[in-house]
């Protein structure tokens, strides 16, 4: 799908209540497992872990961030950016992630 028409159908989910956390059961847990398996080679997603990239921040790090906030997040990793891969997250999985780092809080 298309960038801008993943981008508009998000939008709309969320306008529409549909990316809200009560209307979403994310799972923390299947998130932890999805950060494990793609996220870990660059931030440390867990307490524990002893390697990933220097220049970016951990999960724990981007949990405590005053203006964190879980559906932004998700959001974020749906939609392509340059510093970091393109992985093809569902929105699901995308909600899972974000979830998992608002636990670590």
């Amino acid at each position: 799908m298309p960038r801008h028409v993943r981008r508009i159908c998000l939008l709309l989910g969320l306008i529409s209540g549909v990316g809200t956390p009560s209307a979403l059961a994310a799972d923390a847990d299947h998130g932890a497992d999805l950060a494990r398996r793609w996220c870990a080679s660059c931030h440390v997603v867990a307490n524990g872990q002893t390697q990933a990239s220097a220049d970016v921040p951990s999960f724990a790090s981007v949990a405590r961030r005053p203006d964190f906030s879980p559906e932004r997040l998700a959001f974020f990793l749906l939609d392509p950016h340059p510093k970091m891969p393109n992985f093809p997250l569902s929105r699901t999985e995308a909600g899972d992630i974000a979830a998992y780092i608002a636990s670590l809080r």
